[in-house]
């Protein structure tokens, strides 16, 4: 099982090679290299995500998460503003509700 855990983000990379275009799979690999304390990589994989899926809230909600942690305000706060935009695209309530919260946290 711990062979598997510690490929988990080659198996997530070779997903994105073969679907670059399936959301959840990119989404999947943001957050391992989140998860792994590869922000940068994480952030551009986000971004990437942003582009071709604009109403993937969750994704935003993640990247400005991770930009608060790293103590990036405004662009946590860009990113947070176009998550609630996009939440509010695709209806989910929910995200929206999280990056108001977090947008009430930095003072956005």
């Amino acid at each position: 099982m711990e062979f598997m855990v510690a490929n988990r983000r080659e198996q997530l990379e070779e997903f994105v090679r073969q679907r670059p275009g399936d959301a959840f799979v990119r989404y999947g690999l943001a957050m391992e290299l989140m998860r792994g304390g590869e922000s940068e990589a994480a952030l551009e994989q986000f971004r990437l995500l942003h582009e071709q899926h604009p109403d993937y809230a969750a994704g935003f909600q993640q990247a400005g998460q991770l930009l608060i942690a790293l103590d990036r305000r405004e662009e946590a706060r860009a990113v947070l503003e176009r998550g609630l935009a996009a939440a509010g695209r695709s209806g989910d309530r929910h995200a929206a509700g999280e990056m108001q919260g977090l947008l009430d946290e930095i003072g956005g």
